[in-house]
């Protein structure tokens, strides 16, 4: 501001100087205008002139005092386009000026209530594996909220910082026959010591349920295959159909006699088709992803015990989109929670605390 103001005292100096030696305003200001360009040019000769904002002040204030035809034969380095960008800019801050308001607020719809952002964000800061899709998720069957993830993407991306295939036709219409369709799949684990575990995991098709997890310490055998089957579905009935792999496990004669005493049409996946057997594949990938990368077991019965919350956690609060945000139990016929308010709600803590999800208090 002392630079400015030295600027404008110098030039109102200057052009009473002129005029009480006995020259006109105009010819004092054109001769003034014809001085500072001619500054301005011999600063560079081989690049353009490097305008500064003082030279602009300056040669704007004396390009107002002298006239429009004196204005053309005076003008050096500027030109009408100067003027008119000039003029232009005027235009857009005086509008701007006149029509924006701090207390109106930026024009179109409105965002995400603050309770809604918040609860957003402390989801993301308690899940941090969550993606947006399963967070729109949850807040849609807690709060009774349709929410589009591409809103919980924004929101994250302006909020949160972090700390340092569907299944073929043929296995959906089984599915949703009246005695649904089981799968199962193998699949391995290391304990804290590093020792080796075969984990046999079992799911309804049709409702996503975990039936059970059989666990089993060493090589798999045809016994070991049949007691770890009759470990994960005790109590919970037979299947009129099992889908499964061509894993040579299931080609052993124990486990096609077990089938047959129990009833059970095994039906085997396509060979060379992944997309045929998805949904135990799926799940698998869930287990590892979400709660065995980010847990450790000692032994057998450790492992049995940790599988087994995830089972209840699966089963009753993780909502699936193919589902209709429902949970598997849900799908099942159980009754779904109560919807919770945004203003009053409490956290439900899942497998040690590793996953939370809000309820109604």
């Amino acid at each position: 501001m002392k630079t400015l103001f030295l600027v404008f005292a110098h030039i109102l100096a200057t052009i009473a100087k002129l005029i009480r030696s006995g020259g006109t305003k105009a010819l004092a200001s054109e001769n003034l205008l014809l001085k500072q360009q001619l500054l301005i040019i011999a600063r560079s000769r081989r690049r353009a002139p490097n305008l500064t904002p003082y030279d602009r002040l300056y040669l704007g204030l004396l390009a107002s005092i002298v006239g429009p035809r004196r204005t053309e034969r005076s003008a050096i380095i500027i030109r009408p386009s100067t003027f008119h960008r000039f003029h232009k800019d005027l235009i857009k801050r005086k509008y701007r000026y006149l029509y924006t308001s701090k207390r109106r607020g930026k024009p179109g719809p409105k965002g995400p209530s603050l309770e809604l952002i918040q609860i957003i964000l402390e989801m993301k800061r308690r899940n941090p594996r969550f993606g947006t899709p399963r967070i729109a998720q949850e807040i849609a069957r807690t709060f009774g909220i349709e929410i589009d993830k591409d809103v919980v993407r924004r929101v994250l991306a302006n909020k949160y910082r972090s700390d340092p295939g569907d299944g073929p036709s043929w296995l959906t219409f089984i599915g949703h026959m009246k005695d649904s369709l089981w799968s199962v799949d193998l699949f391995r684990c290391e304990s804290i010591v590093l020792k080796t575990h075969w984990v046999l995991v079992v799911m309804d098709q049709f409702t996503r349920r975990i039936i059970g997890f059989g666990v089993h310490k060493g090589d798999v055998d045809g016994p070991a295959l049949c007691r770890m089957f009759h470990q994960a579905t005790i109590k919970q009935g037979k299947p009129r159909y099992l889908s499964s792999d061509h894993d040579p496990l299931f080609r052993f004669h124990q486990w096609r006699a077990n089938l047959r005493i129990r009833q059970t049409k095994p039906i085997r996946s396509l060979p060379y088709v992944p997309v045929s057997h998805p949904f135990t594949e799926r799940l698998i990938g869930t287990i590892r992803r979400e709660y065995l990368d980010q847990i450790l077991f000692w032994n057998g019965r450790d492992l049995e015990e940790k599988l087994e919350e995830f089972q209840v956690y699966y089963n009753a609060h993780r909502v699936h989109q193919s589902l209709n945000l429902k949970t598997p139990d849900e799908a099942a016929g159980k009754e779904p929670p109560t919807l919770a308010n945004l203003r009053k709600y409490a956290w439900n803590s899942h497998c040690g605390g590793l996953f939370q999800t809000p309820v109604a208090a």
